[in-house]
């Protein structure tokens, strides 16, 4: 740079001739012409740069990569399977970052290149909300369990609603827009969805797909457009892929303890209006600021939510169960092989023989499990004692009795006997039919305590428990009326 700057000032300064320069720096004429022509030049760089080792290969490699975009696309070559392949397949002795760099460089050439580029977008308020579903661990009375996390969100505010489900099955997806739409307080014109098995029954070409007719129900319903994404093009609905991570992240850690789901959608609905609060990067305005100028544009809500009821009509089998969705529910042991409705919301079951309700039980969601009543089966299993230990309903409900149960049943049929026993205990438990647990539960801890040793004794106790003592309540004047006269007594003795 200094012999730049020398010859430069030399004729440009001191108007010294080429070859004065030349003599007094010692290079060449075509040199001194360079530095004068043109601004200080360092490496220029190659149109393109040799590759010795590799160049015998990158037909090959270029062959590779093309083939790839017929395959699916967690099966496709990666920098380091291509380099292994030409090592054990083609004696390939060179590095593995040169074909590494290859590799980038073709893709892009070759139109293969994983970057895409976005759209900043800036939606219009009160016309788009978006729905996906998550998966998340929660603890439900002390045991783990993974749930679903039903969210949606406003394109145009970023308002948000999210609920757990046990599932993803349609009723679950049907309720959690319900509750979604009475959260915002009307419909967004457009949902915009994943293909949902739920809500798509086939994928056609482009965006086409053809709908499940009860999701087309709903739809007409509610008024609202769905819209699908691209098949593997979650990026569509980036927002609310986004807040599925948010909830799960800031409303969801550490895990949630609760006896119930419903505990946790209540902390989980609180998060959601607290969300509010939050301002969207590139905005002014916090979300509810934001949303309650979205309102507005809102469709209105019917005046009746959907009804999302499935109806089933089946005989009770054999065990006095009818069978939903592979789970069982009992019913009465009487309307064994009786024909009954069946009313299921996603989350509980409700039997009907004839308009009367005669069994609800909660929704299960896994396959081949027992949702059994023990009542239904006491007067049945009274005619069977022997029966009692091995009765399946029998046998679950005793996992949560207290000790003094235990005592009595065993008091029970030492006194008298086995079958008797049984049949008398029996008595004891169809107490629960017109007393709450608590009360039953009390009056076989005193009759334990007092040694009681059949059903009367149990049911004395209930009823003195629920009975309060009468008290003496005197008559209104009592004590403004005369003396008696005991006299009167004296008399009838000397009439001896």
């Amino acid at each position: 740079m200094d012999q730049y700057e020398l010859i430069r000032t030399a004729h440009r300064v001191y108007v010294h001739s080429i070859s004065q320069i030349s003599r007094d720096t010692g290079h060449s004429r075509n040199t001194i012409r360079k530095a004068l022509r043109q601004e200080a030049w360092g490496y220029t760089p190659r149109s393109k740069q040799p590759l010795p080792v590799l160049e015998p290969f990158t037909a090959i490699i270029d062959d590779w990569l093309r083939q790839d975009r017929d395959q699916p696309p967690k099966q496709r070559h990666t920098a380091r399977r291509i380099y292994h392949r030409l090592v054990t397949e083609h004696n390939f002795s060179g590095s593995e970052s040169n074909v590494r760099k290859y590799v980038r460089e073709a893709r892009l050439r070759l139109g293969l290149g994983k970057n895409q580029a976005f759209i900043p977008l800036l939606p219009e308020l009160g016309k788009e909300a978006e729905v996906d579903w998550g998966t998340v661990t929660v603890e439900l009375a002390g045991e783990p369990v993974k749930c679903k996390l039903f969210c949606i969100r406003s394109k145009g505010s970023g308002k948000v609603f999210a609920r757990l489900y046990p599932c993803e099955r349609q009723q679950a997806f049907f309720d959690g827009m319900i509750r979604g739409f009475s959260f915002f307080g009307g419909v967004f014109p457009i949902l915009i969805f994943d293909n949902l098995t739920t809500a798509v029954k086939k994928v056609l070409q482009g965006r086409k797909c053809l709908e499940q007719t009860s999701f087309t129900k709903f739809r007409a319903y509610y008024n609202f457009t769905a819209r699908f994404c691209n098949p593997g093009s979650g990026h569509e609905k980036g927002g609310v892929e986004g807040i599925v991570g948010f909830v799960r992240r800031n409303f969801l850690v550490p895990i949630p303890k609760a006896e119930t789901l419903e505990e946790i959608n209540e902390r989980l609905l609180r998060g959601c209006v607290a969300y509010g609060s939050h301002r969207i990067a590139g905005r002014q305005e916090t979300v509810s600021e934001l949303f309650a100028r979205e309102k507005e544009f809102l469709i209105e809500l019917p005046q009746k939510p959907y009804s999302n009821i499935h109806l089933y009509h089946q005989k009770a089998d054999k065990y006095s169960t009818v069978i939903i969705d592979k789970n069982r529910y009992s019913v009465p042991y009487r309307y064994s092989g009786c024909l009954l409705t069946i009313s299921a919301a996603y989350d509980y079951i409700v039997i009907f023989s004839h308009n009367k309700e005669i069994a609800r039980h909660r929704r299960l969601y896994n396959n081949n499990r027992w949702q059994l009543n023990p009542d239904h089966y006491l007067e049945l299993i009274r005619q069977r004692p022997l029966a009692f230990d091995s009765a399946r309903p029998i046998r679950s409900w005793r996992e949560t009795w207290p000790e003094e149960m235990e005592t009595l049943l065993a008091r029970f049929t030492e006194a008298q006997g086995k079958s008797r026993g049984i049949k008398d205990f029996i008595q004891v438990l169809m107490l629960f039919r017109s007393f709450n647990s608590t009360e039953v539960i009390e009056a076989v801890r005193q009759a334990v305590k007092s040694s009681v040793s059949n059903s009367a004794g149990v049911n004395h106790f209930l009823r003195y428990n629920r009975e309060s003592p009468t008290e003496f309540q005197p008559v209104p004047g009592w004590n403004s009326q005369p003396p008696a006269d005991i006299s009167l007594y004296s008399k009838l003795g000397g009439l001896q």
